[in-house]
């Protein structure tokens, strides 16, 4: 996020490139690299596509930016950029609001000269246009499982998606005497929570799959088998490893907070979002308890709307008008 405006621009300045519109990612500099390429720029519409922001995002207390009080610094990257770029899109609206109020209280800790002004110009030019997902590639790889419930989790191993809550609460269901497999798929990186250990040694004898699919067929086969997918993310500006599981029809269960609430029908909100940790661990209890029936729900059509099918002519559109009116 610090340098990385100034190699690009390089590049551009060098290309023969003559964009209709440049998009840009939120992990760009975009005011950095905009006022280097004036010249060739200038005159170019832009858009900011945010998905994710480094204010709303929750840093794990252990970073080495917090410790060093630096991590306000790339909220701020944030903030100019959106303020640079004509247009400002969000996966969200949940990340749009979040942005927007955790763009204010940044500007307030400033001691004067605040620009909450500016706050107001970000948000007239913003909007949400949501993922655009790969759905259909699922297709060619469903399977059945006849098995015990079969619990799925398919994030990256790290901070932000709260590990702790969801191995503690299959802890006690598993004291509590139900029976059920794991799948633990999902990246995992070198600082991977102390959890997973403690987690592959406790649920030894749960585990079925545990680790990194090298191939997406090899994912998509294990998010078939799955029967329910408990999240207990602390950040999630959109959910893409949650869609891709109920396309394949596995069971949510979601907590009320981030995105979740608004990419889940209101009609499902009573039965797949919990309010509290105790009330997932009863929603899981509840579900392998009658698992014969609840194998043959339907979710698919949830997650349907976001398939490329549907999205690129939103994306399209949205394209084109940004290019009629710069």
């Amino acid at each position: 996020m610090h340098g990385g405006a100034v190699t690009l621009a390089n590049h551009f300045l060098q290309s023969d490139s003559k964009p209709d519109l440049i998009l840009a990612t939120d992990m760009l500099d975009f005011s950095t690299f905009l006022s280097l390429t004036r010249q060739k720029t200038a005159h170019i519409p832009t858009a900011l596509y945010f998905h994710e922001n480094q204010l709303s995002y929750p840093w794990s207390p252990t970073d080495r930016d917090v410790k060093e009080n630096r991590n306000k610094h790339y909220g701020f990257i944030n903030f100019t950029s959106a303020l640079s770029s004509d247009n400002v899109l969000f996966n969200s609206h949940y990340q749009l609001e979040s942005f927007l109020k955790e763009s204010t209280l940044l500007l307030k800790h400033f001691p004067d000269y605040n620009e909450l002004d500016s706050i107001r110009k970000i948000q007239d030019k913003s909007q949400t246009l949501h993922i655009g997902m790969d759905l259909k590639q699922f297709d060619s790889y469903q399977t059945v499982n006849n098995g015990p419930p079969l619990i799925l989790w398919n994030h990256r191993w790290e901070y932000d998606k709260n590990p702790e809550l969801f191995f503690k609460t299959l802890f006690q269901l598993k004291k509590d005497g139900f029976d059920f497999n794991l799948a633990v798929l999902g990246e995992n990186f070198k600082a991977t929570p102390s959890i997973f250990d403690e987690a592959q040694k406790r649920l030894n004898e749960n585990i079925v799959h545990f680790g990194y699919c090298e191939s997406f067929s090899e994912y998509a086969e294990w998010v078939w088998k799955a029967d329910i997918l408990p999240v207990t993310n602390i950040q999630d500006f959109f959910g893409i490893s949650i869609m891709e599981a109920m396309y394949c029809n596995v069971y949510p269960l979601l907590p009320h907070r981030l995105t979740y609430p608004e990419l889940l029908p209101k009609s499902f909100h009573k039965n797949h979002i919990y309010k509290d940790n105790l009330d997932l661990l009863e929603k899981l209890k509840e579900y392998i308890s009658n698992i014969n029936e609840n194998r043959g729900m339907e979710f698919r059509r949830i997650a349907q709307p976001f398939d490329w099918d549907t999205m690129a002519p939103a994306y399209d559109n949205l394209f084109n008008k940004l290019t009629s009116n710069p």
